[in-house]
């Protein structure tokens, strides 16, 4: 069964401390990811900030509206550099996301989402990502860099 991998990346006119402030929020990830996902985070008195070792339980509608549960667990963090989240419980075989910031001249940060993942059913989860999954994948990455760039336009 072949991995995948997606690979998405924003410049963000920010610096490295509020963008880390408002990624490494667990709460925050509703705010960019599509109203059609029926994104929830089921994980009650969810902490400011993410560390190592923390469990986070979704209900999310990624196809056709219906509801699967998701769960996460964030196996990596280094302060303003990266997290990384695994689903524990969910659609994918594999996910494997790596949230990778640098500072970039004039303030900005550079933010790069490194997405391995192996869908279900064997080579008809290797099909359904030709013909859905990867689409699927880079709308909602779509969505989030406009969320973003609309949460951190600089005002003239």
């Amino acid at each position: 069964m072949p991995l995948f991998q997606f690979t998405a990346e924003q410049l963000i006119p920010a610096s490295i401390d509020t963008v880390w402030d408002f990624i490494s929020s667990p709460k925050n990830l509703k705010e960019i990811t599509p109203d059609y996902m029926g994104f929830d985070i089921m994980s009650k008195d969810l902490p400011e900030k993410m560390y190592a070792g923390m469990i986070i339980q979704y209900k999310v509608s990624p196809l056709l509206g219906i509801k699967t549960t998701w769960v996460t667990e964030i196996t990596h963090v280094r302060d303003k550099e990266y997290f990384v989240d695994e689903q524990r419980v969910g659609p994918y075989n594999i996910w494997h996301h790596q949230h990778i910031l640098s500072k970039q001249e004039y303030g900005s940060v550079l933010m790069k989402d490194i997405v391995s993942y192996q869908p279900p059913f064997g080579f008809l989860g290797s099909i359904a990502n030709s013909l859905f999954i990867k689409s699927k994948l880079k709308e909602i990455f779509d969505y989030r860099t406009i969320a973003v760039e609309q949460k951190f336009s600089k005002k003239s």
